[in-house]
């Protein structure tokens, strides 16, 4: 038998026998009923009075509590069904929280049974955010490849999030025109949330992107909690840079194909509370497996790694 064919158990307080519901399943008695007449047996489905407006005040007038997964605001009772308490009856109503989020409203925050550390003590390692600045052609990208390498085998789990990547995916639809750039950068700290959900996963996430200003990459750094956003400044001297100039980008740059390109005529804010500082002169630059043992001494001096 299926559990659309069993009997609904559907008494009220003191054995009273709720009325029958309505053939289209509407409400009927305070008991939601189902069109096809059944649900599984001791299941019962109550409905409150006034739900929409219950939910609708606590968005409304709430102070979401994220950590703890509910709002400041009471929430007002439903109706009693049967006679019964509010409480007893719908204890998962009462509990129904909802909050507003800039432009995102209705919203709850659910949280679930395996938390950060649980997947932390499944990888055997602390996730966190290594944040790789510095001016195009400083070897961001070269630095997050080996790190990623390193880290890979030693047996800890990584993910790279590379600039150029992401115009692959996430930024495929900017160019590199004055109005895309800006909007490019603005951008950062949306990959910023992006790092902070593979850190909360447990993954030692490596981005690379120049993001050239200290605000936005501040902003990135205060969505991680305890210490887990690493900065590495690769400090590269500008005709370095040039020197190396993969893509070609600074020749046009200097011809003024390009405008607003960073370093030439846009500015790039020197990190000053970075935790690694990677230094690099005119004929004298470290390899990349010097560079990516550098950020895991870091990590591992820190507690990183768990044992």
């Amino acid at each position: 038998m299926l559990a659309r064919d069993l009997p609904i158990p559907c008494s009220g307080a003191g054995g009273r026998r709720a009325p029958a519901a309505a053939a289209d399943g509407r409400l009927a008695g305070g008991v939601l009923r189902p069109p096809w007449g059944g649900v599984a047996a001791g299941v019962r489905l109550v409905a409150a009075a006034r739900p929409m407006s219950v939910v609708t005040a606590a968005a409304a007038g709430s102070s979401w509590d994220r950590k703890a997964g509910r709002s400041e605001a009471a929430v007002p009772a439903a109706a009693p069904v049967d006679g019964k308490d509010d409480d007893d009856v719908l204890p998962v109503l009462n509990k129904l929280m909802t909050s507003t989020v800039g432009k995102s409203t209705n919203i709850r925050w659910h949280d679930c049974p395996v938390n950060q550390l649980d997947r932390q003590k499944l990888l055997n390692q602390k996730g966190c955010v290594v944040w790789i600045t510095g001016l195009s052609g400083s070897g961001k990208s070269t630095l997050a490849c080996a790190l990623s390498r390193e880290l890979h085998s030693r047996g800890h789990l990584t993910y790279v999030l590379d600039g150029d990547n992401l115009r692959h995916g996430l930024n495929k639809d900017l160019s590199f025109k004055a109005e895309d750039r800006a909007e490019n950068i603005r951008r950062v700290g949306l990959f910023g949330e992006v790092a902070k959900l593979f850190a909360d996963a447990g993954l030692i996430c490596i981005t690379s992107l120049i993001s050239p200003y200290k605000s936005d990459r501040s902003a990135c750094r205060k969505l991680l909690p305890n210490s887990s956003f690493i900065e590495v400044f690769l400090n590269v001297p500008l005709e370095v840079c040039e020197e190396r100039d993969p893509k070609g980008l600074y020749k046009l740059a200097r011809a003024g194909k390009i405008k607003g390109f960073t370093g030439i005529d846009d500015p790039y804010e020197t990190p000053s509370d970075c935790e690694i500082v990677i230094q690099c002169k005119v004929g004298d630059c470290p390899s990349p497996k010097s560079m990516a043992d550098q950020v895991v001494s870091y990590l591992e001096a820190n507690g990183f790694f768990q044992n």
